[in-house]
């Protein structure tokens, strides 16, 4: 089969990924991180293959490149996530806007399900990477949401946190911090068997208060380090309680999660 039929063109221009396509990439590159010498990402159907150049020609080449977009998240030289985010609200806008163009019946049993399986998904993707370090940031994140909310009809009185509490929605920061705690926990359970014991170092103290489960937090000379996923997500593991922590499954932790989150922020 040629690569022409696994692909699509996608109306943004490049290509989008039919169910089909997934499978057959799946079946074709599935094993290549065995036999691969090289260093070897993976993001959801993603796979990028990578190394160490040492010629001189190679320092030329970097030094061009003021942003490199890698496995669809855009990072600048100095790992300022705000163009990300940029590219995200557009993207996001641009498909909002067909929604309210095309739909005429604004009933929330209408436009969340859209907003939820259309919209939402860019604003997550990979987002334990490329979360806001910025208020002005994470500001421009949530009008995408704001907007979404005020087209129901019959909210439009209501303020954005009201819209929330009436919709039993989180905000788009709370829902960040709610995956970076569920993702957490998915490292300590083992469902990251390769790279999870390297990326989070449990505190050996026995005198501990709280949940018993602490982790090591680290000190750094610039802010931006403390924003990445691994120092962020301490404090807020740290304060909750101990029956979130101990969830047997991660559903029960969904659910025990959700009840704690409205004091966490």
């Amino acid at each position: 089969m040629r690569w022409t039929e696994i692909e699509r063109p996608s109306s943004e221009g490049g290509y989008e990924w039919s169910i089909l396509g997934l499978i057959l990439l799946n079946i074709f590159i599935n094993d290549v991180d065995d036999w691969a010498e090289c260093i070897l990402s993976e993001v959801a159907h993603d796979k990028k293959l990578g190394g160490m150049a040492d010629m001189p020609e190679a320092n030329a080449w970097t030094h061009l490149l003021s942003v490199e977009k890698d496995l669809g998240v855009m990072i600048d030289e100095q790992l300022d996530m705000s163009q990300q985010c940029v590219h995200t609200v557009k993207k996001a806008n641009h498909i909002l806007g067909c929604i309210k163009r095309s739909v005429a019946r604004r009933l929330r049993e209408v436009i969340l399900p859209l907003f939820s399986s259309l919209v939402r998904p860019h604003l997550e993707y990979c987002v334990q990477l490329w979360s806001p370090q910025y208020r002005k940031d994470m500001d421009l994140l949530e009008r995408v949401q704001k907007r979404a909310t005020k087209m129901i009809r019959g909210l439009e009185h209501l303020s954005y946190e009201e819209m929330l509490r009436e919709l039993e929605l989180f905000s788009l920061e709370k829902k960040r911090l709610r995956e970076d705690l569920i993702a957490a926990f998915q490292y300590f359970k083992g469902a990251y068997k390769k790279d999870g014991d390297k990326l989070f170092s449990r505190s050996c103290c026995d005198r501990t208060r709280g949940n018993g489960s602490k982790l090591k937090e680290g000190r750094f000379r610039l802010d931006r380090r403390k924003k990445f996923f691994t120092m962020r997500v301490v404090k807020h593991w740290h304060r909750l309680p101990r029956e979130v922590v101990d969830a047997p499954s991660l559903e029960t932790l969904k659910v025990r999660l959700d009840r704690a989150l409205s004091n966490l922020i």
